[in-house]
Formats: C-alpha cells, sequence, structure tokens
C-alpha cells in the first residue's frame, strides 16, 4: 500500500512511502475516535475508493499522458461551469 503526503502535511515536501499493515490499523482505529459526521466522510471516500476499482472505465496511456501535461499547464484556459453550459448551448444551438 502507498500513501501520499501531501506538501501542508511535510512542510512543502511531497512524499511517497510504503505504509505497513499495522499502520493502515491504526489509522482507522484513530478514524473510530472522530465525530459521526467525519466517520461518514471517511467511509464515503473509502467505499468511492473500492467502487473504482471494480470500474471497467480506464484511460489508455495517451488520455493519462494528456491529463498531466494539462494538468502541468500553468497557463491553461479555465471557464466557470455557467460559462461552459452557455458556450455549449451555442455550439449546440440550431
Amino acid at each position: 500500500m502507498k500513501a501520499v503526503a501531501t506538501a501542508a502535511q511535510t512542510g512543502g515536501k511531497c512524499y511517497v512511502e510504503v505504509m505497513s499493515r499495522e499502520q493502515v490499523k491504526a489509522i482507522l482505529e484513530r478514524v473510530l475516535t472522530w465525530s459521526p459526521e467525519r466517520q461518514e466522510d471517511a467511509a464515503d471516500i473509502l467505499t468511492a475508493m473500492e467502487a473504482s476499482d471494480s470500474s471497467q472505465l480506464r484511460l489508455s496511456n495517451a488520455q493519462a499522458d494528456e491529463v498531466r501535461r494539462r494538468l502541468a499547464d500553468s497557463d491553461a484556459e479555465t471557464m466557470t461551469l455557467e460559462e461552459f453550459t452557455a458556450h455549449f448551448k451555442r455550439r449546440l444551438a440550431p
């Protein structure tokens, strides 16, 4: 299993470390001490992760490369959902 620490968690440094079963168990035990709302959030996230494992949808290597390229583009053109919807409606208008 792998875990990715965010830059905020590590003082600006990102890294990947392999977690042991004991570390995973310890985290899950701590979750049980959280508020019911936070436990529900954790359950939702884990359920979504589990569902994604059984999904038949997969990106091709070319598609994954394109996603990485677009995420790396700091000057990418962006628009709000409202702008996108208006643009899309204009394109479909007869």
